[in-house]
């Protein structure tokens, strides 16, 4: 068992029909502040970032009702996609998690780097946690690299 948290929270995902219409509660109910709005990696979805009191919110739309969105909405519906937690050192917590047995799908490396990894909901009590080392996976700046300053 780890001593010290596998990361902090970077953002949580909602996937949504349309960013407009999701903007409406997010921004009009609960205050939360627009950042702005782009095309997500390899197409298939775009994504707006949401400032709420410090806390990141990301709207994630179909753009291929066939993509990843897509079919989420299609099984579930709107709500939670996925939880983000900045991970430093992320290459040996991944290894370690898939150690204890856990799922871990969708890897991306950079540079012969580990920079992003999903634990599958799976292992994860029905939730997708997507962890991260660098942006843009990350929306904010790592917290490793603030402390340091």
């Amino acid at each position: 068992m780890p001593t010290d948290p596998i990361g902090r929270l970077d953002h949580i995902a909602f996937a949504v029909h349309s960013i407009d219409q999701a903007r409406t509660f997010f921004e009009g109910a609960l205050g939360a502040k627009f950042r702005y709005v782009i095309e997500g990696r390899g197409g298939g979805f775009r994504y707006a970032v949401l400032d709420l009191a410090d806390f990141t919110i990301e709207l994630l739309e179909p753009v291929d009702p066939k993509g990843f969105v897509g079919a989420f909405l299609e099984k579930r519906g709107e709500g939670v996609h996925h939880i983000t937690l900045q991970s430093p050192e992320l290459g040996e917590k991944v290894a370690f998690l898939e150690g204890q047995g856990l799922r871990i799908v969708d890897k991306r490396e950079q540079d012969s780097r580990l920079i992003e990894a999903f634990i599958s909901p799976k292992s994860a009590c029905g939730v997708i946690f997507q962890l991260a080392e660098t942006q843009p996976a990350l929306n904010n700046e790592p917290y490793w690299k603030r402390e340091r300053e």
